[in-house]
Protein backbone atom coordinates (compact mmCIF):
# COMPACT_ATOMS: atom_id res chain seq x y z
CA UNK A 1 0.00 0.00 0.00
CA UNK A 2 1.55 3.27 -0.92
CA UNK A 3 1.78 6.33 1.21
CA UNK A 4 -0.10 9.67 0.64
CA UNK A 5 1.05 12.83 -0.14
CA UNK A 6 0.16 13.85 3.44
CA UNK A 7 1.52 10.66 4.93
CA UNK A 8 4.76 11.04 3.40
CA UNK A 9 5.81 14.66 3.95
CA UNK A 10 4.42 13.42 8.23
CA UNK A 11 6.89 10.50 7.94
CA UNK A 12 9.60 12.94 6.53
CA UNK A 13 8.93 15.34 9.48
CA UNK A 14 9.13 12.75 11.80
CA UNK A 15 12.28 11.56 10.70
CA UNK A 16 13.41 15.08 10.79
CA UNK A 17 12.64 15.15 14.60
CA UNK A 18 14.54 11.86 15.35
CA UNK A 19 17.73 13.58 13.66
CA UNK A 20 16.76 16.66 16.02
CA UNK A 21 16.69 14.47 18.76
CA UNK A 22 19.53 12.59 18.25
CA UNK A 23 21.84 15.62 17.86
CA UNK A 24 20.30 17.06 21.77
CA UNK A 25 21.64 14.19 23.07
CA UNK A 26 25.35 14.67 21.89
CA UNK A 27 25.70 18.94 22.86
CA UNK A 28 28.97 20.26 22.57
CA UNK A 29 31.70 18.22 24.12
CA UNK A 30 29.53 15.06 24.62
CA UNK A 31 31.03 12.07 22.98
CA UNK A 32 28.06 10.14 21.37
CA UNK A 33 27.40 7.65 18.37
CA UNK A 34 26.03 10.15 16.13
CA UNK A 35 27.38 8.67 12.97
CA UNK A 36 25.36 5.17 13.38
CA UNK A 37 22.26 7.14 15.03
CA UNK A 38 21.44 8.99 12.10
CA UNK A 39 22.19 6.21 9.61
CA UNK A 40 19.34 4.54 11.16
CA UNK A 41 16.96 7.58 11.49
CA UNK A 42 14.61 6.99 8.39
CA UNK A 43 14.56 3.33 9.28
CA UNK A 44 13.41 4.35 12.84
CA UNK A 45 11.43 6.54 11.98
CA UNK A 46 9.53 4.84 9.56
CA UNK A 47 9.21 1.45 11.88
CA UNK A 48 7.49 4.05 14.61
CA UNK A 49 5.74 6.45 13.32
CA UNK A 50 3.97 4.80 10.20
CA UNK A 51 4.64 0.53 10.29
CA UNK A 52 4.55 -0.60 13.81
CA UNK A 53 1.88 -1.49 16.21
CA UNK A 54 2.90 1.45 19.08
CA UNK A 55 0.22 1.96 21.84
CA UNK A 56 0.13 4.92 24.70
CA UNK A 57 1.40 1.44 27.45
CA UNK A 58 4.91 0.81 25.87
CA UNK A 59 4.10 -2.59 27.72
CA UNK A 60 1.06 -3.24 25.64
CA UNK A 61 1.17 -6.91 25.20
CA UNK A 62 -0.60 -6.05 21.62
CA UNK A 63 2.54 -3.91 19.94
CA UNK A 64 5.19 -4.23 17.61
CA UNK A 65 8.82 -5.11 19.22
CA UNK A 66 11.76 -3.57 17.89
CA UNK A 67 15.46 -4.35 19.59
CA UNK A 68 18.57 -2.41 18.45
CA UNK A 69 20.99 -5.09 18.14
CA UNK A 70 23.47 -2.34 17.14
CA UNK A 71 22.89 -0.71 20.71
CA UNK A 72 25.65 1.49 20.41
CA UNK A 73 22.84 3.85 17.88
CA UNK A 74 20.51 3.58 20.58
CA UNK A 75 20.11 7.47 20.42
CA UNK A 76 17.70 6.88 17.41
CA UNK A 77 15.53 4.65 18.95
CA UNK A 78 15.60 7.23 22.46
CA UNK A 79 14.88 10.24 19.65
CA UNK A 80 11.38 8.17 18.61
CA UNK A 81 10.71 6.94 21.99
CA UNK A 82 10.85 10.46 23.32
CA UNK A 83 8.45 11.34 20.72
CA UNK A 84 5.93 8.72 21.56
CA UNK A 85 5.62 10.03 24.76
CA UNK A 86 7.31 7.60 26.99
CA UNK A 87 9.52 9.48 28.59
CA UNK A 88 10.32 13.05 29.63
CA UNK A 89 12.28 14.73 26.83
CA UNK A 90 14.30 16.18 29.18
CA UNK A 91 16.06 13.24 29.67
CA UNK A 92 17.83 13.83 26.43
CA UNK A 93 20.07 15.85 28.28
CA UNK A 94 20.97 13.19 30.37
CA UNK A 95 22.17 10.37 28.15
CA UNK A 96 24.87 8.74 29.47
CA UNK A 97 24.55 9.82 33.23
CA UNK A 98 24.14 8.12 36.24
CA UNK A 99 20.87 9.87 37.17
CA UNK A 100 19.62 9.58 33.41
CA UNK A 101 17.35 6.94 32.04
CA UNK A 102 18.90 6.92 28.84
CA UNK A 103 22.18 5.19 28.93
CA UNK A 104 24.93 4.59 26.19
CA UNK A 105 23.48 1.52 25.56
CA UNK A 106 19.67 -0.12 25.57
CA UNK A 107 19.11 -1.05 28.97
CA UNK A 108 15.11 -2.46 29.08
CA UNK A 109 15.02 -2.51 32.86
CA UNK A 110 15.70 1.57 32.77
CA UNK A 111 14.17 3.07 29.76
CA UNK A 112 10.48 2.42 29.14
CA UNK A 113 10.06 0.43 25.01
CA UNK A 114 13.23 -0.37 25.35
CA UNK A 115 12.99 -4.26 24.70
CA UNK A 116 16.22 -6.05 25.67
CA UNK A 117 19.43 -5.26 26.85
CA UNK A 118 21.61 -4.54 23.89
CA UNK A 119 25.45 -3.62 22.55
CA UNK A 120 27.44 -6.27 23.41
CA UNK A 121 27.74 -6.64 19.30
CA UNK A 122 25.89 -9.77 17.65
CA UNK A 123 23.50 -10.94 20.33
CA UNK A 124 20.17 -8.91 19.16
CA UNK A 125 18.63 -11.51 16.44
CA UNK A 126 18.81 -14.52 18.85
CA UNK A 127 17.05 -12.13 21.24
CA UNK A 128 14.31 -11.02 18.48
CA UNK A 129 14.39 -15.16 17.00
CA UNK A 130 13.20 -15.94 20.60
CA UNK A 131 11.06 -13.03 21.14
CA UNK A 132 9.32 -13.97 17.23
CA UNK A 133 9.16 -17.50 18.24
CA UNK A 134 7.37 -16.80 21.74
CA UNK A 135 4.74 -14.64 20.12
CA UNK A 136 3.53 -17.14 17.58
CA UNK A 137 3.34 -19.72 20.72
CA UNK A 138 1.47 -17.67 22.02
CA UNK A 139 -0.95 -17.15 19.11
CA UNK A 140 -0.18 -13.28 18.65
CA UNK A 141 0.16 -11.68 15.59
CA UNK A 142 2.54 -8.94 16.69
CA UNK A 143 6.16 -8.86 14.99
CA UNK A 144 9.32 -8.25 15.59
CA UNK A 145 12.10 -5.56 14.03
CA UNK A 146 15.68 -6.04 14.58
CA UNK A 147 18.15 -3.52 13.43
CA UNK A 148 21.98 -4.35 12.68
CA UNK A 149 24.88 -2.63 11.46
CA UNK A 150 26.99 -3.94 8.89
CA UNK A 151 29.80 -4.54 10.84
CA UNK A 152 28.10 -6.45 13.19
CA UNK A 153 28.15 -9.17 11.01
CA UNK A 154 31.51 -10.33 11.74
CA UNK A 155 29.96 -11.35 14.84
CA UNK A 156 29.37 -15.20 14.22
CA UNK A 157 26.52 -15.40 16.87
CA UNK A 158 24.40 -13.42 14.25
CA UNK A 159 25.03 -16.13 11.82
CA UNK A 160 23.81 -18.85 13.95
CA UNK A 161 20.38 -16.98 14.59
CA UNK A 162 20.53 -16.49 10.93
CA UNK A 163 20.46 -20.21 10.39
CA UNK A 164 18.39 -20.83 13.08
CA UNK A 165 15.34 -18.32 11.53
CA UNK A 166 15.41 -20.21 8.25
CA UNK A 167 15.23 -23.57 9.92
CA UNK A 168 12.06 -22.30 12.19
CA UNK A 169 10.38 -19.96 9.25
CA UNK A 170 9.18 -16.98 11.70
CA UNK A 171 7.29 -14.67 9.59
CA UNK A 172 6.85 -12.41 12.00
CA UNK A 173 10.62 -11.55 12.31
CA UNK A 174 12.26 -9.04 9.85
CA UNK A 175 16.05 -8.00 10.27
CA UNK A 176 17.11 -5.07 9.19
CA UNK A 177 20.83 -4.25 8.15
CA UNK A 178 21.78 -0.63 8.14
CA UNK A 179 24.72 -0.56 5.50
CA UNK A 180 26.60 2.47 5.86
CA UNK A 181 29.74 0.87 5.14
CA UNK A 182 31.48 1.82 7.94
CA UNK A 183 32.26 0.66 11.50
CA UNK A 184 34.19 2.11 14.72
CA UNK A 185 37.90 2.66 12.95
CA UNK A 186 37.88 2.03 9.20
CA UNK A 187 35.49 1.06 6.83
CA UNK A 188 33.62 -2.55 6.95
CA UNK A 189 35.69 -3.79 3.46
CA UNK A 190 38.76 -2.66 4.86
CA UNK A 191 38.57 -4.78 8.49
CA UNK A 192 36.56 -8.09 7.06
CA UNK A 193 34.96 -7.74 3.36
CA UNK A 194 31.16 -9.35 4.14
CA UNK A 195 30.12 -9.11 0.64
CA UNK A 196 26.50 -9.92 -0.79
CA UNK A 197 24.02 -10.07 2.34
CA UNK A 198 21.07 -10.69 0.06
CA UNK A 199 21.86 -13.81 -1.41
CA UNK A 200 24.02 -15.05 1.61
CA UNK A 201 20.59 -14.37 3.65
CA UNK A 202 18.74 -16.23 0.94
CA UNK A 203 20.56 -19.32 1.05
CA UNK A 204 19.22 -19.92 4.18
CA UNK A 205 15.77 -19.12 3.32
CA UNK A 206 15.17 -15.51 4.25
CA UNK A 207 13.12 -13.65 1.89
CA UNK A 208 15.59 -10.84 1.10
CA UNK A 209 14.54 -7.06 -0.08
CA UNK A 210 17.66 -4.59 -0.82
CA UNK A 211 16.71 -0.62 -0.73
CA UNK A 212 17.94 3.04 -0.01
CA UNK A 213 17.40 3.25 3.60
CA UNK A 214 17.09 7.10 3.41
CA UNK A 215 14.06 6.90 1.02
CA UNK A 216 10.78 6.68 3.04
CA UNK A 217 8.49 5.42 0.19
CA UNK A 218 10.85 2.25 -0.81
CA UNK A 219 11.51 1.84 3.46
CA UNK A 220 7.90 1.48 4.20
CA UNK A 221 6.86 -0.58 0.98
CA UNK A 222 10.28 -2.98 1.62
CA UNK A 223 8.44 -3.34 5.60
CA UNK A 224 4.88 -4.14 3.49
CA UNK A 225 6.49 -6.58 1.54
CA UNK A 226 7.91 -8.45 4.37
CA UNK A 227 4.46 -8.75 6.25
CA UNK A 228 2.82 -9.64 3.39
CA UNK A 229 5.49 -12.91 3.32
CA UNK A 230 4.51 -15.94 4.77
CA UNK A 231 6.70 -19.03 6.10
CA UNK A 232 9.77 -17.31 6.23
CA UNK A 233 11.71 -14.50 7.76
CA UNK A 234 12.64 -11.42 5.58
CA UNK A 235 15.73 -9.33 5.82
CA UNK A 236 16.03 -5.99 4.52
CA UNK A 237 19.16 -5.00 3.51
CA UNK A 238 19.24 -0.84 3.80
CA UNK A 239 22.05 1.26 2.47
CA UNK A 240 22.96 4.33 4.33
CA UNK A 241 25.19 6.98 4.87
CA UNK A 242 26.93 7.37 8.15
CA UNK A 243 26.18 10.66 9.84
CA UNK A 244 23.11 11.20 7.54
CA UNK A 245 21.47 14.42 7.57
CA UNK A 246 24.28 16.18 9.56
CA UNK A 247 26.88 17.76 6.41
CA UNK A 248 30.25 18.05 8.22
CA UNK A 249 29.63 14.28 9.26
CA UNK A 250 28.08 12.24 6.40
CA UNK A 251 30.43 9.43 5.08
CA UNK A 252 32.94 9.97 7.95
CA UNK A 253 34.69 7.68 10.18
CA UNK A 254 35.69 10.01 12.93
CA UNK A 255 31.92 10.42 13.74
CA UNK A 256 31.38 6.98 14.64
CA UNK A 257 31.72 7.86 18.20
CA UNK A 258 32.95 11.98 18.49
CA UNK A 259 32.62 14.88 20.53
CA UNK A 260 31.18 17.77 18.66
CA UNK A 261 32.35 21.09 18.50
CA UNK A 262 29.78 24.50 18.84
CA UNK A 263 29.98 25.27 15.07
CA UNK A 264 29.42 21.59 14.26
CA UNK A 265 26.41 21.52 16.56
CA UNK A 266 24.95 24.66 15.05
CA UNK A 267 25.51 23.22 11.37
CA UNK A 268 23.42 20.17 12.72
CA UNK A 269 20.77 22.13 14.00
CA UNK A 270 20.26 24.37 11.05
CA UNK A 271 20.37 20.99 9.03
CA UNK A 272 17.90 19.33 11.02
CA UNK A 273 15.64 22.91 11.22
CA UNK A 274 16.00 23.37 7.44
CA UNK A 275 14.56 19.29 7.05
CA UNK A 276 11.63 20.29 9.25
CA UNK A 277 10.64 23.43 7.11
CA UNK A 278 10.87 21.62 3.97
CA UNK A 279 8.65 18.19 5.38
CA UNK A 280 5.97 20.95 6.95
CA UNK A 281 5.74 22.74 3.89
Amino acid sequence: MSMTEKELRALKLAAARVRRNILLMVPPGKVGHLGGSSSAADITAALYFHHMKVYPDPKDPRRDRCVFSKGHAVLAQYAALGELGYFDKAEFARVKTLKGMLQGHPDMDFTPGIEAVTGSLGQGLSISLGMALGLKLDGSDSRVYCVLGDGELAEGQVWEAVMAAGSYKPDNLVAIIDQNGLQATDSCEAILPNPDQTIKWAAFGWHTIEINGHDLEAIVAALEEARATRGKPTLIVANTVKGKGFPFAEGKVAFHNAALNQEQFDLGLAAVEKMMQEAAQ
